[in-house]
């Protein structure tokens, strides 16, 4: 049975997390990412980019056996600090894959709403996002 959580306890976990650093820009992995990625923005007021890849479809199966860039890195991130975000870390294979892409960037930290990342709000077995229709 899902976990289910209001808007409102959610953005108040956003208000409460504390962070250890300072970052240069956040980076969205899309589509999932961009809700978090745009509450974060209003925190911390920084740049956000998107990073378009695909994994799972909109029931959260995989489409294919690794994750898939979608669309071509249109932005500078070398040497950048960078929050990457992601709705929810499952299997780490999509938020491994947008680490590996970024590569050159000077420091990489992960953000979830839920899962395992070095900041999350959540880590539940099954979580329902409030946004999703």
């Amino acid at each position: 049975m899902p976990v289910e959580k209001s808007f409102e306890e959610i953005l108040q976990r956003f208000r409460e997390i504390e962070f250890h650093e300072t970052f240069d820009m956040i980076v969205a992995i899309a589509n999932g990412g961009i809700i978090p990625a745009a509450i974060l923005n209003q925190r911390l007021n920084i740049d956000i980019q998107l990073l378009k890849i695909n994994l799972r479809d909109p029931d959260q199966k995989p489409k294919y056996d690794r994750p898939k860039l979608v669309s071509p890195i249109d932005f500078e991130y070398q040497g950048k600090k960078i929050l990457l975000v992601e709705d929810r870390i499952k299997t780490g294979a999509t938020v491994q894959f947008a680490i590996d892409l970024l590569h050159d960037a000077g420091q990489i930290k992960t953000f979830a709403v839920n899962g395992k990342a070095d900041y999350s709000l959540y880590d539940e077995p099954c979580f329902r996002f409030p946004w999703l229709l």
